[in-house]
């Protein structure tokens, strides 16, 4: 019986589960999430595929300018261009494109051999994964930020910080036909003022719808929840009235099989002390006292069982509530001949519950106690303090039988019980009292080794 007892069968009670307040919470979080990530997704995808379209118009307007200007794609071959003049006039046909910021035009060999601002022809920038792809003949499109507080994401892109807050970069593979090698490439700087415009009007759908959606969604799974936790609560209140039932027909067994044994015995000693003499008529009269106590302590049992637990708790001394009630049991352990040990420290700690309700599962659990031992035995009432769970626990440990494993699995359920004469509701009120104020009660035991009962209350 040294073994140390744990409460992880035990857990505290834990207050109802309410439908509608986990689902005003979660669902409103849920699809939240789920709206906001929606949207995201949706604008990314009508941004990609307008930008994407943006640059298939572009691509196909160059493609066909630089097959048109014959002196354009010669430049590109690095032959001959012929007149300046023409050259120069297919140049700024490429910067006078719709909403272009800047032009720049890369030969094969990735050197920039003109752009529509001079001040940039001949450097060298660095490496540039998207002109690398325009040079293997992919088409590149992707919109970048600007404005004086905007990250530049290339070292070309300083200086457009003063002309836009967006732009469009777009790289068009050049190609000497329509479906031959590329020469060359072309990247434009583009500020698409009217898709610039339908982006926002677009992401101001998206969000507002997938918003409207979230809400509607919202609301019809709330008044959905709001429903099933009212049918939830009516059957539960069902059950309930069920379960009461079925506990007043096991009380009113419990009770009639019982008392006949009492009552068999009062009629007994009745009748003895009508037809005896003086002395046997006083020990009937004892034992008719005995009985009808013992018939007073299962009504209060009961009793107390079926009545609310409504006391506020107090602080509690353990140590004096657990020398009454050994006291009131004193003679009768005397005369069974069982030793009491009281080994609870006069500073322990109080706590809380109530002196009353605590006492009446202290009288139970010892009561229990000095039935198994019957006669000739120890029992034992250790107190002590869990410093970092703040507890006090209290220990009734007796020399009985023991119980087996599938009696301790049931120790705790209402009307059973293994003794003959008991109604079984001793241990399940005890449970009930001290759970009532945040305590738990364990239960070790094994066949001849004894019985150790722990309740683990909080420190006031």
């Amino acid at each position: 019986m040294g073994s140390t007892l744990t409460f992880a069968d035990h857990p505290d009670t834990a207050l109802p589960f309410n439908l509608s307040r986990w689902f005003a919470i979660v669902g409103l979080v849920s699809i939240t999430a789920v709206s906001v990530a929606s949207g995201f997704l949706l604008s990314h995808f009508l941004t990609a595929r307008m930008l994407r379209q943006e640059g298939v118009l572009t691509m196909e307007f160059v493609q066909s300018l630089v097959l048109t200007e014959k002196t354009l794609h010669a430049y590109f071959l690095g032959q001959s261009a012929g007149d300046g003049d023409e050259l120069k006039s297919a140049l700024s046909h490429v910067a006078a494109m719709p909403d272009v910021l800047r032009a720049n035009i890369y030969n094969r060999e990735r050197v920039l051999i003109w752009s529509s601002e001079d001040k940039i022809i001949g450097r060298q920038f660095g490496h540039n994964r998207e002109l690398d792809s325009a040079l293997a003949g992919e088409l590149v499109v992707h919109g970048d930020a600007a404005g004086e507080d905007a990250v530049p994401r290339k070292e070309e892109h300083v200086d457009l910080a003063h002309r836009t807050n967006y732009f469009v970069e777009i790289y068009v593979p050049v190609r000497d036909s329509p479906h031959g090698r590329v020469i060359g490439a072309i990247e434009l700087y583009k500020r698409p003022q009217a898709l610039a415009q339908a982006l926002r009007d677009g992401h101001s759908y998206i969000s507002l719808g997938a918003a409207l959606s979230g809400l509607f969604l919202y609301l019809a799974l709330f008044s959905l929840s709001r429903r099933a936790d009212a049918v939830i609560r009516a059957q539960r209140e069902r059950l309930v009235e069920t379960e009461i039932l079925a506990t007043v027909g096991e009380m009113g067994s419990a009770v009639a099989h019982g008392i006949r044994n009492p009552l068999a015995a009062i009629r007994s000693s009745a009748e003895l002390a009508l037809d005896a003499g003086h002395e046997v008529a006083l020990e009937s009269a004892r034992d008719i006292i005995a009985e009808a106590d013992r018939l007073e302590i299962w009504v209060r049992n009961l009793l107390s069982y079926t009545r609310p637990l409504s006391s506020a708790p107090e602080a509690v001394a353990l140590r004096a509530l657990v020398t009454t009630t050994m006291e009131h049991f004193a003679r009768d352990m005397e005369k069974r001949g069982i030793a009491g040990n009281l080994n609870v420290a006069h500073d322990l700690p109080k706590a809380t519950g109530d002196p009353l309700l605590l006492g009446q599962v202290l009288h139970s659990l010892l009561a229990n106690a000095v039935e198994a031992i019957q006669e000739n035995g120890t029992i034992e009432i250790a107190g002590k303090t869990v410093p970092d769970q703040r507890r006090v626990e209290l220990t009734i440990r007796d020399s009985g039988p023991g119980m087996t494993a599938e009696q301790i699995k049931r120790v705790f359920t209402p009307f059973y019980t293994t003794k003959p004469s008991g109604l079984g509701v001793g241990l399940a009120l005890a449970k009930r009292i001290v759970e009532r104020f945040g305590g738990r009660i364990a239960i070790e035991s094994a066949p001849g080794r004894g019985t150790a009962v722990c309740v683990s209350l909080p420190i006031a």
